[in-house]
């Protein structure tokens, strides 16, 4: 692996990642599907009340984090339109 990945994967994780950050939110009225990605682009575009609208602050540079959020939340869509549409897939998490 160079070292220019490296970086960019050692950046990345200290930023935190906002999918898994809107997951474990658990907000009443909060966006479920696509979160962690519509959560970078609206701190990207200058949005001021992350905890109020999704639940969980924005990650500290979210330009780096918007393509693994998008990844995980494309990984995520069935579960997360599912629980939009109130199903119940008797999935849980935790130990």
């Amino acid at each position: 692996m160079s070292k220019r990945a490296l970086l960019v994967l050692a950046a990345w994780s200290l930023t935190g990642c906002a999918t898994v950050a809107t997951l474990d939110a658990a907000k009443p009225g909060a966006p479920l599907v696509y979160a962690g990605s519509r959560l970078d682009l609206y701190a990207l575009q200058g949005g001021c009340c992350a905890r109020e609208r999704f639940g969980a602050e924005a990650p500290r540079y979210p330009g780096l984090d918007l393509p693994a959020s998008l990844l995980l939340d494309t990984v995520l869509l069935p579960f997360s339109c599912a629980a939009a549409l109130g199903l119940n897939l008797g999935v849980s998490g935790g130990l």
